[in-house]
């Protein structure tokens, strides 16, 4: 059994024991998600009301992002979220972006549902368009001090700055965004 295989079962495996189908799974953690819910706060929720197993419930967060993340084409995905009011945003999050893809040529853009993940050979960075007048940039700086707009935070990412106009997008967030990317 490869591990697709063995995803898929035990994806299965979890709504025969619960008599729950996977989608009314997956709509449970992304309303969840939707409240600013991340991985580990969804998978300790799963864990602590639903009684599931952390195996269980750590392939239930992954295959409900899966999920929702091919909804749409990834151009569609990044359209959506600078859509309506988050739409002057657009520009900020072009130059955060073409920052990264200088980087290097192995940088991937990986769009999702609410944010825009940044990946070498593992995420470096996270773009998630927070408000009508700022994206945050999350960093996985692992330990590195937090000071001026660096903020220290918690989860995947270590750190996250602020960015509210392409003119935030600095020599100091390059060289962030390329501190994290070497981490990578």
């Amino acid at each position: 059994m490869d591990v697709e295989q063995a995803r898929t079962s035990q994806l299965r495996n979890i709504a025969e024991a619960t008599a729950t189908p996977l989608d009314e799974w997956y709509a449970r953690v992304e309303a969840q998600r939707a409240q600013g819910m991340r991985h580990g706060q969804l998978v300790a929720w799963l864990k602590s009301e639903h009684g599931l197993t952390h195996g269980n419930a750590n392939a239930l967060v992954h295959a409900a992002a899966a999920a929702s993340s091919t909804d749409a084409a990834p151009a569609d995905l990044v359209a959506e979220q600078y859509a309506g009011g988050k739409a002057e945003m657009r520009p900020v999050y072009d130059r955060l972006v073409e920052v990264a893809q200088s980087l290097g040529g192995d940088v991937e853009v990986a769009p999702k549902k609410t944010s825009v993940s940044l990946r070498r050979s593992k995420q470096f960075a996270v773009l998630t368009p927070a408000s009508r007048t700022r994206i945050d940039v999350g960093l996985n700086l692992g330990d590195a001090p937090a000071d001026g707009r660096v903020e220290q935070t918690s989860g995947m990412c270590t750190h996250r700055v602020r960015v509210a106009s392409v003119a935030e997008v600095d020599a100091e967030l390059e060289a962030l965004l390329r501190a994290a990317y070497d981490r990578a």
